[in-house]
C-alpha cells in the first residue's frame, strides 16, 4: 500500500475540498412559464402559487 512521504498541511486539504462548492451554479435553471430562475429539483414559489418542473403544485387562496 502507498504511504505518503510528507504531510499534508491542513490549508492544502481544504483547498482541495472546497472546490466542490463551485459547481452548486450549475444547478440553476429559468423556469420556461414564470421566466423565474430557482434550484434544480426542487419546488418553488411565484407570487404565492408553488411550481416544481414548470407545473402548478398548490395555488395560495
Amino acid at each position: 500500500m502507498a504511504v505518503p512521504r510528507k504531510k499534508h498541511s491542513k490549508a492544502r486539504s481544504k483547498k482541495r475540498r472546497s472546490q466542490w462548492k463551485l459547481k452548486d451554479n450549475l444547478c440553476i435553471s429559468t423556469c420556461k412559464e414564470t421566466g423565474t430562475s430557482h434550484l434544480r429539483h426542487r419546488a418553488y414559489k411565484v407570487d404565492g402559487v408553488l411550481y416544481y418542473k414548470g407545473k402548478i403544485l398548490a395555488k395560495n387562496s
